[in-house]
């Protein structure tokens, strides 16, 4: 069966919206189960494991498939699709003459592309500089340092500085050992968002692009911040893609409130991304810590809130349980999707920042399913973010959510 499944998957590479019949997720959300401890969860989904597999709107591809592909890529997203994610991630920022682009950040390309090993790299905002004493290494290049057609001749690369490294090549070989450069030297592809909203078409997607805080000072040649969020729903206008299919994401609530009042129908989908803060105390069971007030943000007509994972969940004992957070947010009325599975490598220090409220009892990849489960089951997310979609897609069949 093997040689056919290849087969298939290389004749559908060609075919275009062939793409869209392609379900696949592979191995990993089996190691995951065989990873847990018995019991009746483990038991649920290891009888769903011969499938059959379906597209599920609760698995949202975060950057692609961005834990062993170059992330805001073709490649990456056609991995992630291919995994049964519904809804696929372009992050949205601008090139210097103002075209839009998939990339997380707008001045990430010395981790994320190939940049500091081009000529390209002199027209950076700042070089690179390696580490010196207490001065890490590091570069700042930024879209809005080139034109489209100069960001097109660069190549993706898996998102990775090492800030210890005193020269390029150092620098730009870092990527973690849980990760892989296995599909990066000949992947990598960069995306205009127009680019992506017509793939994402192909594979039969659904799309939650998430408009970037920009690095540069806005107004910028003239396009300020509410033409810009007005370029990005443009896009989808021109293409043709209902509103309904289009879950418009920023952290800036002014976005947000733009889309609601500017364009109503994509508005209503509009999803508020929040975090757990890093420049002050945050408790994930203590309201006086909190800084969105759930009742005013349904008042103003925000629906979907996507809040960290960690602000989700919390500690029962032994067991990992709904947040207070949570709670309050549900109570609103507000609908939450949560961010990002798969991006903490290995579980078993803790699961680093991710799931900060729950280190403490967390100590294996077994877990990672416990964690979907509460979050589906107990808080009700409606979508679940993660760079490996595989594993949220194979929940989501077992369980038989949308």
């Amino acid at each position: 069966m093997k040689p056919f499944l290849y087969a298939s998957v290389a004749m559908a590479s060609i075919a275009g919206p062939a793409l869209a019949d392609i379900i696949e997720l592979g191995p990993r959300p089996y190691f995951l189960v065989d990873q847990m401890e018995d019991g009746e969860l483990k038991d649920k989904l290891a009888a769903c494991g011969g499938g059959p597999f379906e597209r599920k709107l609760f698995s949202i591809g975060h950057r692609g498939a961005a834990m062993q592909f170059p992330e805001h890529t073709r490649e990456s997203y056609l991995a992630g699709a291919r995994m049964g994610a519904g809804i696929v991630e372009c992050d949205v920022t601008f090139t210097a003459d103002k075209q839009l682009v998939c990339r997380h950040a707008q001045d990430d390309l010395a981790t994320t592309t190939n940049i500091l090993a081009t000529g390209l790299a002199a027209k950076c905002t700042a070089g690179f500089t390696p580490a010196e004493g207490d001065t890490p290494a590091g570069a700042d290049c930024r879209t809005s340092d080139l034109t489209l057609a100069e960001f097109e001749t660069l190549k993706g690369k898996m998102d990775a500085g090492d800030e210890a490294a005193t020269d390029i090549e150092s620098f730009m070989n870092a990527t973690p050992g849980w990760r892989t450069d296995l599909y990066a030297d000949q992947a990598g592809t960069l995306m205009t968002h127009a680019e992506s909203i017509e793939l994402f078409k192909q594979l039969g997607v659904k799309f939650t692009p998430e408009l970037k805080s920009p690095a540069v000072v806005m107004p910028f040649d003239g396009m300020t911040q509410e033409d810009y969020a007005q370029m990005m729903i443009d896009e989808y206008k021109a293409a043709g893609v209902p509103a309904s299919d289009v879950y418009p994401q920023s952290f800036n609530l002014d976005d947000v409130l733009y889309w609601i009042k500017a364009e109503p129908e994509f508005g209503a989908q509009a999803v508020y991304l929040v975090e757990w803060p890093e420049d002050k105390p945050f408790d994930e069971q203590d309201p006086s810590t909190w800084s969105e007030n759930f009742v005013e943000l349904k008042a103003q007509g925000v629906n979907y809130l996507a809040p960290s994972i960690n602000m989700l969940i919390t500690t029962d004992g032994d067991k990992i349980a709904p947040s207070e957070y949570a709670k309050a947010a549900k109570a609103a009325g507000l609908k939450l999707i949560a961010w990002t599975l798969e991006r903490s490598g290995p579980l078993n220090t803790g699961g680093g920042w991710y799931y900060a409220s729950v280190n403490d009892i967390i100590h294996s990849d077994g877990q990672m399913y416990e964690v979907v489960d509460v979050l589906a089951q107990q808080v009700g997310v409606v979508g679940l973010f993660s760079d490996w979609p595989a594993t949220v897609s194979y929940y989501a069949n077992c369980m038989g959510l949308d």
